[in-house]
């Protein structure tokens, strides 16, 4: 409330109260702002007296209704200057579940609900993304206020890939960093199939190519002084095969029951890498088949099970690094990234052993053809690229595994180690000599399923140095064969018992997989508060400006007016003397 007393001299005292605060939006303010300066101006137009400057003061106060005290009406409508408050739909922190918000609070969502992420509610949501003349009309009848404990539905737009690189961190980007909210509760645990991830494929990975390497161990010349038993291979090879299918049994529930989980481990930068690994599998259990299963060649309806899936998939993600955009290769790249690159040589290598050397040599070409972009971007580090974490190192280990590849397949479609195979291995020995000594590189790393996939290129190295030995025999190169397979074989088997561990013993294998769920956007922190009227003076201190009340104004213009009469009438008004 505002009082406006007159004095004999002509003045005004003007006292305003502290009233109610009201939402006003900024469009607002400005709106406000410009017409009261459209009003001050025809104000002055107009006949001047008590009336009219009691008009003209309700109508400034109701234009800012946030003075506290008695101000400075110059400095004082810098100062209260209200912001927009703050989205309702943005994400407020909370301690246990950075995802339900005041909503959680208001009762509106209750705690441990994961429907946002079931197939049922995501198809739902995409079918409401066009809502129907009867809803839109229904939905604008009802006021702001009404729709304000609504589910936000950006939530399940596509994630940007930036946002993944900003708010994860991890061996592989699998951590939501403290600064960040999600989507789900934190202080419970998630369904099991929310918390299964597609790295779990890294096992298969790891244990279908130590198929292939005892395999070669058991058939191969460079190594017949082993005399190892082909059983080892056997055993090894049924594992694989249970381990997939448990895997992919596992997966499968997933994709049915939380297609949106899927969805973002799809648009993530490194685990979309993933969903390679499974045709990738494939393939390496139909090389590694043992004999005695399976004595006759392999069929060619084989390789097109598995290599069409796997190149569908290629074409789609190499058409996102080439044709530009969000998901660029200067901006996905990551050493998972040669998983999509590796398959091309494993798919050459059972083209060949089904007896289809051209489709090899096609497939070969391919997969050299993006290495070398995908080596080159991933070597160099374009300024343009997204900042690699650091947290990334151990997964540089997949740097050996496609060079290691491309010289196996090169000798299985041409029948020698020659120039071009001797190239690509020296290559992947060389990278990964480079990494194996620097130990602290890979050091310091809580163990995940994720690991899984960095023994494969370990395995395919020594592979290829098992066939660099059959071509170059000596002691030289089959030692370095032995060493290399020891070292693989010894990594899968710690990583075996690890993961027995943690899955059956600890529980700790699937914790609750954060990367999933955070948010499209970055979360705003709250503003500054606004100066009150309480703060006026102290604001004014800080700026070196003189507090000056209201009373004190008037008292001024009144003793301006007494000194020059001549220049002021007596009708004139407060406000038109101020402006002057």
């Amino acid at each position: 409330m505002s009082d406006s007393t007159a004095y004999p001299s002509g003045g005004h005292f003007v006292d305003i109260h502290e009233v109610e605060e009201e939402e006003e939006d900024e469009d607002a303010d400005a709106d406000g702002i410009t017409e009261m300066g459209d009003k001050a101006g025809q104000s002055d137009k107009r006949a001047s007296g008590p009336n009219t400057r009691a008009v003209r003061l309700r109508e400034m106060k109701r234009t800012y209704k946030g003075f506290g005290r008695q101000m400075s009406l110059e400095t004082g409508f810098s100062a209260m200057n209200k912001e927009k408050k703050a989205d309702k739909r943005s994400l407020v922190r909370s301690g246990r579940s950075l995802g339900v918000g005041e909503r959680a609070a208001s009762g509106e969502m209750k705690k441990g609900d994961f429907s946002r992420f079931m197939t049922k509610s995501s198809l739902s949501k995409q079918n409401s993304l066009i809502p129907m003349k009867k809803e839109r009309a229904e939905g604008e009848a009802h006021s702001p206020e009404d729709r304000e404990g609504a589910p936000d539905e950006s939530i399940n737009r596509s994630v940007p890939v930036g946002r993944y690189f900003a708010a994860l961190r991890g061996p592989e980007l699998d951590e939501v960093k403290d600064s960040e909210d999600i989507l789900l509760p934190k202080d419970e645990k998630w369904p099991f199939l929310l918390r299964f991830p597609i790295g779990c494929f890294g096992i298969c990975l790891g244990l279908s190519s130590q198929a292939i390497l005892w395999r070669a161990l058991a058939t191969s010349p460079a190594t017949k002084f082993l005399h190892i038993p082909p059983y080892i291979n056997l055993v090894i090879w049924l594992l694989a095969v249970s381990v997939l299918l448990l895997v992919s049994l596992t997966y499968t529930l997933k994709f049915i029951f939380y297609f949106e989980a899927v969805r973002r481990e799809y648009f993530h930068p490194v685990r979309v890498n993933f969903f390679f690994a499974p045709w990738v599998v494939c393939m390496f259990l139909a090389l590694s088949a043992p004999p005695v299963l399976f004595p006759e060649p392999l069929h060619p309806a084989i390789w097109c099970a598995f290599m069409i899936p796997y190149f569908i998939l290629e074409l789609k993600i190499y058409g996102q690094w080439l044709s530009g955009g969000k998901r660029r290769l200067c901006k996905v790249a990551n050493p998972s990234s040669h998983l999509s690159v590796v398959g091309n040589f494993v798919g050459a290598i059972l083209a060949a052993r089904v007896g289809w050397l051209e489709p090899a040599k096609f497939l070969w070409a391919v997969g050299f053809a993006h290495y070398m972009v995908l080596f080159v971007t991933l070597y160099q580090r374009l300024p343009t690229s997204e900042a690699l974490p650091k947290e990334l190192h151990p997964v540089y280990s997949m740097f050996i595994a496609a060079p290691s590849a491309a010289s196996l397949a090169w000798e299985a479609i041409y029948g020698e180690f020659d120039g071009m195979s001797r190239n690509c291995y020296f290559t992947a020995l060389f990278l990964y000599i480079s990494l194996v000594v620097r130990i602290s590189f890979f050091w310091g790393f809580k163990f995940s399923v994720a690991w899984w996939s960095y023994t494969f290129p370990m395995t395919t190295v020594s592979i290829a140095t098992i066939k660099y030995a059959e071509h170059v025999p000596s002691g030289l190169s089959k030692g370095l064969a032995l060493s290399l397979a020891a070292m693989s074989s010894t990594m899968v088997s710690v990583l075996l018992v690890s993961t027995l561990l943690h899955g059956f013993v600890w529980r700790t294998l699937f914790p609750n997989d954060l990367a999933i769920a955070i948010t499209e956007k970055r979360h705003v922190k709250d503003k500054k508060p606004i100066k009150r009227g309480y703060d006026i003076r102290r604001w004014a201190k800080e700026t070196h400006l003189p507090f000056v009340s209201s009373s004190d104004k008037v008292r001024d213009v009144d003793d301006e007016k007494a000194a020059r009469p001549q220049e002021f009438g007596s009708g004139t008004s407060v406000n038109s003397i101020l402006r002057r």
